[in-house]
């Protein structure tokens, strides 16, 4: 069994020596150049703040300790090559305000990336300004608000969305002003076509969708879809966190998609979360280009330069020009990949998820809702195991702890009940996979009371939610004044 470290590990503050009264390196120094009071940062000496970090590290878990299979997520190992080169000074020393005659391999780079991003997602145009896959949404749903009123079609303040949406997107469309209007799927878990006719109106700006859906099943009537949208005078919205399944294989703007955002973070391995920052990019059929953000990238015979000549662009969404650092990243692991390369990452990642899933669903311990046939993840339900021994969902991810796993996403999408969604990615080895199906199999097999009251070998025991709610302590300070 899995044993996480465990260090009494006090705050650096705490750490902290009496600091000498008078530092000898400064004695020689005019009065006026000496500090009256020492900084507010602790006075420690580098072998203890390393230490330090080291051991908060220990006690951590990331995709360097193991598989990370969080479903809708895809943390994918990010290759340390493309680490390594965005740090390069060429890329981490320069600024963004410096001349653009001095920032022609960087821009080049942006330019490129731009028409990588074209040709996988069937788009005409990019805008790499987002820093985030909610920021992506965000700026794609005011462009579909500046197409409307372009149109002067001011009365269109609906979004329509499937209940297998991201929460991002209703949140997104509320943040833009909008009114959300949410629909149930069919009973094989896809969008109900009749459902959204009824739907659709005068009123309506976008649909927000996601090919395959958070359940990972394939919406196969997308195109239907896309012409039920475009007759009613909507657009057709494509949120991207799924683009890992269908990379090479289908593209969004061929099934009728006007407006995509991609996460750089999770398909084009950059790191995701904690290790971020994210990127967002948002393409657009050549009919929305005028409303992208500026600046544009743009290139005339050899030089590449800052194009801010959009008058109907929706201005800028970032203070400068985007996380540059991720996408460097993302263009060597294009670069990398190829396109057969990332035609593969898709097929691995799809056959990975139906391995999990139909070795776990044979075993008869859970359940599966909805069509068998998954993409790059899929949605298991622990209800059975709910009903027959009280486990909850929760429970079981609390438990997969001690197995030194980090369980996967869980109650989501909220259409399921006690639902765990796995994804692997394309990453994980045979072995891992395994190991982690025999986890899920024996917890479903171990003392109820032993799983309701897991983790039992992790830093931190679990704790008392409903407490935490009510009474949250959001600071150390709060801690310390107990």
């Amino acid at each position: 069994m899995y044993h996480s470290a465990v260090y009494e590990e006090p705050l650096l503050r705490e750490l902290e020596e009496k600091r000498a009264e008078q530092d000898a390196r400064t004695a020689g120094l005019p009065r006026s150049l000496q500090r009256t009071a020492p900084p507010h940062i602790p006075s420690l000496d580098e072998t203890q703040v390393v230490r330090h970090f080291f051991h908060l590290s220990q006690m951590n878990y990331g995709i360097e300790s193991g598989i990370y299979p969080l479903g809708s997520c895809t943390m994918k190992y990010n290759p340390k090559l493309c680490e390594e080169i965005s740090r390069w000074e060429h890329f981490s020393l320069v600024h963004p305000y410096q001349d653009e005659s001095t920032l022609q391999g960087t821009l080049q780079l942006m330019y490129d990336l731009e028409a990588a991003l074209c040709d996988i997602t069937g788009m005409n145009a990019f805008t790499l300004q987002p820093a985030a896959g909610a920021q992506g949404e965000f700026t794609g749903l005011l462009i579909t608000r500046a197409f409307h009123e372009h149109h002067k079609e001011f009365h269109r303040d609906e979004i329509i969305l499937p209940d297998t949406s991201h929460g991002t997107n209703p949140a997104s469309a509320a943040m833009a002003g909008y009114k959300v209007i949410e629909i149930p799927s069919t009973a094989e878990g896809t969008v109900d076509l009749k459902v959204l006719k009824q739907t659709l109106s005068s009123r309506t700006a976008c649909f927000m969708l996601t090919n395959p859906n958070t359940l990972g099943i394939f919406e196969a009537e997308i195109l239907d879809i896309a012409d039920l949208v475009h007759q009613a005078g909507a657009l057709l919205y494509y949120d991207g966190a799924n683009m890992n399944a269908i990379m090479g294989k289908a593209r969004p703007g061929d099934m009728g998609f006007d407006i995509v955002h991609l996460n750089l973070h999770k398909t084009f391995a950059t790191p995701h979360g904690g290790g971020g920052p994210g990127s967002g990019p948002v393409g657009v059929q050549s009919t929305l280009q005028r409303f992208l953000p500026v600046p544009r990238v743009i290139k005339k015979n050899t030089t590449y330069s800052f194009d801010y000549n959009y008058p109907d662009s929706i201005g800028k969404i970032k203070l400068t020009y985007g996380n540059v650092s991720a996408l460097v990243k993302a263009y060597i692991y294009i670069r990398l990949m190829g396109g057969n390369g990332l035609t593969e990452a898709s097929e691995v990642a799809v056959l990975n998820a139906n391995y999990m899933k139909k070795k776990i669903i044979d075993s008869g311990l859970y359940t599966m809702p909805y069509a068998e046939l998954r993409k790059h993840e899929f949605v298991i339900s622990a209800e059975r195991l709910h009903a027959d021994k009280g486990i909850r969902a929760l429970d079981i991810a609390k438990r997969l702890l001690d197995y030194g796993l980090h369980p996967p996403t869980i109650y989501f999408p909220l259409l399921v009940k006690e639902a765990l969604m796995i994804e692997p990615t394309e990453t994980e080895a045979k072995k891992t996979l395994d190991q982690y199906i025999d986890a899920l199999l024996s917890i479903a097999t171990e003392d109820p009371e032993l799983v309701k009251s897991a983790p039992h070998h992790t830093t931190v025991r679990r704790i008392d939610e409903v407490s935490a709610i009510k009474n949250p302590l959001l600071t150390w300070n709060a801690i310390q004044q107990q």
